[in-house]
């Protein structure tokens, strides 16, 4: 079970990841943009250790206080649940 929240975590973090790096290239090419609610949604689903990290990898959305805040937090409590998912269900 701890193999699939970690598969599962570390999909969406990917997925975060790239979508921050997409929407930010996107951004310096003034093209079509990811909506904020997509990135949110994948950050909150299971994502926010990556979007944390693509935010601050591709200095994108770092202005913003809600996604400096917001992210760090998703993340925060991402690994707080992978590490009791651990906990609970590595020793297996």
């Amino acid at each position: 079970m701890f193999m699939v929240i970690s598969g599962y975590f570390m999909i969406l973090s990917i997925m975060a990841f790239a979508m921050m790096k997409i929407d930010k290239r996107q951004a310096q090419r003034r093209g079509q943009r990811i909506p904020e609610k997509n990135l949110w949604a994948a950050a909150l689903l299971g994502g926010g250790i990556g979007a944390y990290a693509g935010m601050m990898t591709f200095r994108h959305k770092t202005r913003r206080a809600k996604f400096r805040i917001g992210f760090l937090l998703l993340a925060a409590i991402d690994t707080a649940l992978w590490v009791w998912s651990y906990q609970t269900f590595g020793q297996e």
